[in-house]
């Protein structure tokens, strides 16, 4: 990804900062935060400067922020079987559903009454607990660059069912511009789509097959078909096979791409390369329902409940939350603030806010695979769907693939 940071000045900036709040050997007390963050992520450089503020009233705590690495999450899962747990961690969307068991409720914090309510349905259970500090929103569509659409006569808010979509398609490749764009370099690209869709995809009935065990292969053979038309109209971008995020932001600030399907990160990429880019997003088009958009829990943060300084991780994740503090972070990321008396500058993507997100009328919906697809099928969703773009494999192929993985996979569970 194209970072905004100035260069090599900028990481050296970060690393004294993030050297200033590692372990030390003065016999106080460190908390270890696993962030999930680049070394070079912009976030992090503003994540080591509040925690800063923070030691600096804390001289017997030492923060250690801890870089991610490729292999977040299955370190993460070693570490929890093995129980060395950090004391604070990255959750990465999965606070309740995956790590809940190991993490202190924060329901009851002074902080918690200003918890976004549009979060609730992805991180609390039951009995109201949630288990996360959400540092921002997740709130997802399709992203698009708005001067393209508007040159081709296209109103997104119009694109309400997949037809209408695949109409819209045509009219760009038509224009001489590649209509959607993936990856299959970065591979997660092409997971989302299905993922996307499928939150909204299926009958209330479909949803509980999914959730009593078993893979409803009509409803989900019915997304890749949409894939594979994209695929066989010539749809997607040619060099898909090689497109890094890079490629794409690019294509897509410079108007050679009208759609892309993930997470709005890609808007900051593009704007990296021209920061003057008219891009925007709208609620994914619904054959089963109303259009609607994806998210829920955004880069949030989890206490330990066996942390051996449980207190001052809490105090540490009560200073984050502050609305002052929060609302850097969240604007840091370009995020809807997790917290409702936090604010954030959404730049470029503040007329979908306010068209799509800010009246209440579009349902956000959950992700896919969290709620009705098992543990470790990712993986499967991402290369039977890069097989459909690519022309590998035939959507009976892809779903009996994606099948054999839920039986196998929900059953472990």
């Amino acid at each position: 990804m194209k970072s905004t940071l100035p260069g090599l000045a900028a990481v050296a900036v970060l690393a004294v900062a993030l050297t200033g709040c590692s372990a030390g050997d003065d016999g106080g007390t460190t908390i270890e935060v696993q962030t999930n963050l680049g070394a070079t992520d912009p976030i992090l450089e503003v994540l080591a400067e509040v925690t800063e503020a923070y030691t600096d009233d804390h001289p017997d705590i030492e923060i250690d922020l801890v870089p991610a690495t490729d292999t977040y999450e299955a370190d993460m899962k070693v570490r929890l079987a093995s129980g060395d747990v950090p004391d604070i961690w990255a959750t990465h969307g999965w606070s309740l559903l995956r790590y809940s068991e190991f993490l202190e409720p924060l329901n009851d914090q002074p902080w918690a009454k200003n918890f976004n309510p549009a979060l609730a349905p992805a991180m609390e259970n039951a009995e109201g607990e949630f288990f996360a500090l959400p540092l921002d929103t997740d709130v997802a569509g399709i992203v698009y660059n708005r001067a393209v659409l508007d040159a081709a006569g296209i109103d997104p808010a119009s694109l309400t069912d997949w037809a209408k979509f695949d109409a819209a398609l045509k009219t760009l490749a038509d224009a001489g511009v590649t209509p959607i764009a993936s990856s299959g370099k970065d591979s997660w690209f092409a997971g989302n789509i299905p993922d996307f869709m499928g939150s909204g995809g299926f009958t209330d009935e479909e949803f509980q097959g999914f959730l009593d065990g078993e893979f409803q292969a009509d409803g989900y053979a019915s997304l890749l078909d949409e894939v594979a038309k994209w695929q066989a109209a010539g749809y997607f971008n040619p060099d898909y096979s090689s497109a890094t995020t890079d490629d794409l932001g690019r294509a897509l600030a410079e108007g050679k791409t009208g759609f892309i399907m993930v997470q709005n990160y890609i808007v900051g990429t593009a704007l990296g390369f021209d920061p003057d880019a008219e891009l925007g997003y709208f609620p994914i088009p619904s054959d089963a329902g109303s259009p609607f958009l994806v998210g829920g829990e955004g880069r949030a943060y989890g206490v330990s409940r066996t942390s051996e300084h449980k207190q001052e991780a809490l105090d540490y994740l009560a200073f984050l939350a502050e609305p002052e503090n929060l609302s850097q972070l969240a604007s840091a990321i370009g995020g809807i603030p997790g917290l409702t008396d936090a604010t954030s500058d959404l730049g470029v993507l503040q007329a979908s806010y306010d068209e799509f997100v800010a009246p209440g009328d579009v349902p956000l919906l959950p992700y896919f695979d969290r709620v009705y697809l098992p543990n470790g099928i990712w993986d499967t969703m991402v290369s039977t769907t890069d097989s459909i773009i690519t022309g590998q494999a035939d959507v009976p192929t892809a779903v009996d693939q994606m099948t054999t993985s839920f039986n196998s996979l929900h059953g472990q569970e």
